[in-house]
Order: C-alpha cells, then structure tokens, then sequence
C-alpha cells in the first residue's frame, strides 16, 4: 500500500483536522487532502464522502488509508503511530508515560476545550467572566501538565513533539484569534513552560505549514463566533 492511497477529510480552520496532519507531518507520510466545503448560511456542507465514511458521527477529520476509514482525531493520531512504526514515535515509549498523555489529552478535549467554546459563546459580562475563570484554571492545570511531563525538555513529550503536544497545540491557531481580542491565555508570568513551548511547537516543520494564518483564521472566527452568539430562530 503506498502513501497515495491516504486521504485526510477535513476543513483548513479545524483543530481536530490539524492533529491528523501533524502526526502524517512527523512520519513524513504523504497523503491527499480532501476539503469539506463551507457554506455561510449552513456553516458547512457535509460531503457524500464524509457521510459513508463516518456515518456514526458525521464528523471530520476522517483518516482513510487504502479504503479503510478511521474516526475521531486522537484515535488517528494513535492509528498513525501504529501504522508507520518506523518514523519518530509520537506516543511515549513507556506504559505509565503513555497512560499520563492520554490522560491529559482526554483532559484537553472533555475539559479544557470546552472552556474555550464557552468563551466563544458568552453573552454577557458575568458569562464572559465565568468562562474566562474556567478557560485559565484550566490553563494553569496544563501549566503544571508541562512542567511534570516535559521533564525540562522543550515538549510534552520530551526533545520532540508527542500525543499530548498534539491534541493541545492544534489549538494554538484559535488561541492566537482570542487573544487579539484583549484576553491572554498564555501568560509570560503565570504560563511560562506553555509560553516557550507554544513557540517551540509552532517553529517544527511538521506545524508550520498546517498551522492557519491568524488573520484568515481571524476573519473565519467572526462568522462563527457571530453564529455561536445568535439568539436561536423561532
């Protein structure tokens, strides 16, 4: 089987989709980009394609390799691992390491997103506070995830990028666009590992050319933040 025959379903702005794009990036994996398309009134138009692929969750990103599809970001993220054994290694080598990366990822994706998309959401100072109050506790909880897993080291994963730098650094992209608008999330002072390793993990070769210009990412948030915020149609 060659590397041809891996296509990636997704959207440009999609976090999710940058975690199966990095993980290809490190194995030096070539693969085919399919894009779903957006339309402004709907948000996105779901493709045939996606829809057989995934017809559990109807949901990007789908990885399919050969003509069989895999689902869910971090399960293609360990998919990728498995299959190509041979390029760097994504997930940590020992069982309790990789049992901390999980647990933290699952943290990053039950917890620490959802903060993000409350904030997104609010209406409202007091909803905006709360949201802002819960989007750092989480931070600083991550804070303290780095400093213990990263062991001194520029990554979660140690000297090179891992499972965990993957689920939490697909989001930097969307953390760039809040902070434009006043609110810092990685803070010099009360974030410093997360500061130096943002900047280390959007410098590597695999993140640079998936990771979404700011300002076009910027100008997607507006619609969607505008359709997140609007009072629901009667």
């Amino acid at each position: 089987m060659t590397e041809s025959d891996v296509k990636i379903l997704g959207e440009w702005p999609s976090p999710f989709v940058m975690r199966a794009q990095i993980a290809l990036n490190i194995k030096s994996v070539g693969y085919e980009f399919l894009e779903e398309k957006f339309l402004e009134e709907k948000l996105r138009l779901k493709s045939d394609l996606l829809i057989k692929s995934n017809p559990v969750y109807k949901k990007i990103p789908v990885l399919i390799h050969g003509d069989k599809p895999i689902c869910e970001s971090l399960v293609i993220v360990q998919y990728i691992d498995e299959t190509w054994s041979s390029g760097p290694s994504i997930l940590p080598s020992t069982a309790y390491d990789r049992a901390t990366a999980r647990f933290w990822a699952a943290y990053v994706d039950d917890k620490w997103v959802p903060a993000l998309s409350e904030l997104a959401k609010a209406q409202g100072e007091e909803a905006e506070a709360e949201a802002v109050k819960q989007l750092l506790a989480g931070t600083a909880l991550l804070e303290e995830a780095f400093q213990k897993c990263s062991k001194g080291k520029a990554f979660f994963g140690g000297e090179s990028i891992g499972y965990l730098d993957i689920a939490l650094g697909s989001f930097l992209g969307w953390i760039r666009v809040i902070e434009l608008n006043g609110l810092t999330i990685l803070d010099a002072e009360k974030t410093p590992g997360l500061v130096g390793w943002a900047e280390n993990f959007c410098a590597n070769s695999a993140v640079k050319e998936v990771m979404p210009e700011t300002g076009k990412l910027a100008e997607f948030a507006k619609m969607i933040f505008a359709k997140l915020k609007a009072p629901p149609s009667t």
